[in-house]
């Protein structure tokens, strides 16, 4: 299923991970003004998902720990058009099986690891947000911006200290 939002010069677009049931009041003051929330699985609950809803509609894929009748609702993998930006976006970056830049993914969106990272190979940008509430190593608990104008995408990382 693809979601597109409408094309506005800029969208600004919240992306979320790793929340294993906990929303962390910082993360939602992160997310406040945001156009979308992309969460990249492991939610736990799906009250969470409600409670961005209040926020901004939300695109939500499966993580390995969302299991009940409520998670398999929702899809493993999910594609979203960000103006000219085409997003990827699943759980276990390990099993992407699609090559991004062959399919003309702007940039691949996935959670799992709770590390966040983000870096750009063979022009596509593949995006972890870290999560929200589990960080690990010596990580803090983070969600991620994205700024798209256009086809462009700046990225801003948001530490829930």
């Amino acid at each position: 299923m693809t979601t597109k939002l409408q094309n506005r010069h800029t969208s600004l677009i919240g992306i979320i991970s790793d929340t294993h049931g906990f929303l962390p009041h910082l993360a939602v003051e992160a997310l406040k003004n945001t156009d979308l929330i992309i969460h990249a699985g492991d939610i736990n609950r799906p009250d969470l998902l409600s409670a961005l809803q209040s926020i901004a509609p939300v695109v939500a894929v499966r993580g390995n720990m969302d299991n009940g009748e409520w998670a398999l609702e929702l899809p493993e993998t999910e594609i979203v058009e960000v103006g000219e930006a085409l997003l990827y976006v699943l759980h276990d970056l390990n099993k992407l099986d699609i090559n991004p830049a062959v399919a003309g993914f702007s940039a691949v969106i996935s959670g799992h690891s709770h590390q966040p990272s983000c870096e750009k190979t063979n022009g596509v940008l593949f995006l972890n947000p870290g999560s929200a509430s589990l960080p690990r190593s010596n990580y803090t608990a983070s969600v991620a911006l994205m700024y798209v104008r256009g086809s462009s995408l700046d990225i801003k990382f948001i530490e829930l200290e």
